[in-house]
């Protein structure tokens, strides 16, 4: 596997060798300094070029950073379509191991896409670049909810619990994973980063879909968090649903204290009793 100088330096040489190229700048978990470095972590790397339509008519120029095991490009994508702002993504993964998530954008986006304050510069030919300060996490740490959002975040995932419910009573075992993983689950992980910012004055973040939840949960809490995650049968997803209400009850509990907010007790229970009153209820 290539190291990190090996590859920053392939990417830099390529950048400076094609007049087209003009300045570079690296971003995401490797430009983070509070993240721990893996030899898994992506290559976020933005060229910014003079046009992009010479690139797009060889498509074969970026052979030159390896041989790829796979790649996407996702503004030639129907899947999900494309946000056609001008720009173009390579993603690539090398039979290596690294990955290289290559964007070229135009000059004039430069201010745009320098803003994030995870941005560290590699190049810059015509001091084009502005001046940054070191890279930090600070866009990314946990912000503080209020009361209304707090109590919106209760709300959904009470609302969303009986989707759940009445899908796991037909067995309709797609339709309840999907909405306690993506719904259910989802303001559970909200009220779990609020209690996490609370508990660190909102000086950390947990990463994107929380992965880096599990540094800053009590032991306890990660086992009765790994326990909302059901298997493939309709009682582990009752198993876990009611997991998932009992951790989300007593994390939004310590977010109102910290808070100073109420906690919705009566939606709770009312909830909790219907949730209950369904498992119970015989199929037919």
């Amino acid at each position: 596997m290539r190291s990190e100088a090996e590859t920053r330096s392939l990417l830099l040489s390529v950048a400076e060798q094609d007049d087209r190229v003009r300045a570079v700048i690296l971003n995401g978990s490797r430009a983070n300094p509070s993240v721990k470095r893996d030899r898994f972590q992506d290559f976020d790397i933005v060229y910014f070029v003079t046009e992009v339509t010479s690139f797009l008519r060889e498509p074969d120029w970026i052979d030159v950073f390896g041989e790829r095991i796979v790649m996407q490009t996702p503004e030639t994508s129907v899947l999900v379509p494309p946000e056609g702002d001008g720009h173009f993504t390579y993603l690539m993964l090398f039979t290596d191991g690294n990955r290289i998530d290559l964007s070229l954008y135009p000059l004039d986006r430069i201010p745009d896409c320098c803003a994030d304050s995870l941005t560290v510069p590699l190049l810059d030919k015509d001091g084009l670049l502005p001046a940054l300060p070191p890279p930090s996490d600070r866009d990314y740490r946990i912000k503080r909810p209020n009361a209304a959002l707090f109590r919106d975040c209760c709300n959904e995932f009470w609302w969303t619990a009986p989707y759940v419910a009445k899908s796991l009573w037909r067995d309709q075992l797609p339709y309840a994973q999907h909405h306690l993983g993506e719904c259910t689950r989802a303001m559970l992980e909200q009220m779990l980063t609020w209690q996490i910012g609370f508990a660190t004055d909102c000086a950390v973040g947990v990463g994107a879909y929380g992965k880096y939840l599990k540094q800053y949960l009590a032991p306890a809490e990660w086992a009765a968090y790994c326990s909302t995650f059901a298997g493939g049968t309709v009682e582990n997803c009752w198993d876990a649903l009611f997991a998932a209400a009992s951790l989300f009850r007593r994390s939004a509990r310590k977010v109102a204290a910290s808070l100073e907010a109420p906690y919705n007790e009566d939606e709770d229970s009312k909830v909790t009793a219907y949730l209950q009153w369904v498992r119970a209820l015989p199929p037919d």
